[in-house]
């Protein structure tokens, strides 16, 4: 398992749920380098599964200066970076009614904002010819009840990978986005009481036309083709990785 042998890898919210079945995913074909985020028992917990393949830094995608850090002390670790995919962001809820600006500027500079600058400040220190990776959303497809801000925001990063892979044409730095629906990770934690996250998930299941709801390898197997040679002729692409909800669910 050698497709992305030789790579250095940035992964940015890689220590929980898609993140880090992105960055086990690189792993598994071969690839090193760093995962981010800011819980620092989960980056210790995820570095330690990922077998010191991949560095842990602490780090808050929507400060700038973090950012900068991140990717100058992964060039400086591993001599070059390959691979950027701007994974970290959250679905937090609220309607047109009850959402505050704090709330709105939050919600767009943790899902939006920060995803434009990782690109940026990335790029000094990315190799020619490299891959970025961008994580969107079906909620930027479907109107799902007080997802309304964190879906524009994603319909946006959507749109990034276009007008990216545009600005990079002439470095041959491709650019596409990945796009999950439902998919089983940590984050029903923060949505859901406990003794409901079984039958909450159940329910996701049965109204996904395969009939069961995402994995983080699911993502993970679609970011390692996308960071691989394997798509070297697409760029400004969106993958859907959704069990069919955005076309085929009712």
């Amino acid at each position: 398992m050698s497709k992305l042998k030789n790579k250095v890898a940035v992964i940015t919210g890689g220590n929980s749920g898609i993140g880090f079945g992105i960055a086990e995913a690189f792993k598994n074909e071969g690839a090193v380098g760093a995962i981010v985020g800011r819980n620092q028992g989960t980056l210790d917990s995820a570095a330690a599964q990922l077998g010191g393949n991949f560095t842990a830094i602490n780090a808050n995608v929507t400060d700038l200066a973090d950012l900068e850090n991140v990717f100058k002390e992964t060039a400086e670790k591993f001599g070059k970076i390959d691979v950027i995919v701007a994974n970290a962001g959250a679905g937090t809820t609220g309607t047109v009614a009850d959402t505050s600006e704090a709330d709105y500027d939050n919600m767009m500079d943790l899902n939006l904002k920060s995803v434009y600058f990782t690109v940026q400040k990335a790029l000094p220190y990315m190799n020619d010819g490299g891959s970025i990776i961008l994580i969107g959303s079906n909620a930027a497809h479907r109107a799902y009840p007080s997802f309304g801000v964190y879906g524009a925001a994603k319909a946006a990063v959507i749109f990034f990978a276009k007008a990216f892979s545009n600005d990079l044409l002439n470095r041959r730095i491709r650019v596409n986005v990945i796009t999950p629906g439902t998919t089983d990770t940590p984050a029903f934690d923060k949505f859901v009481p406990a003794e409901q996250i079984e039958a909450v998930k159940t329910h996701f299941a049965s109204v996904m036309p395969i009939g069961r709801i995402g994995q983080p390898s699911d993502i993970g197997k679609t970011a390692v083709f996308l960071a691989s040679d394997d798509s070297s002729f697409m760029l400004g692409a969106e993958l859907l990785v959704d069990g069919g909800m955005t076309y085929l669910s009712k």
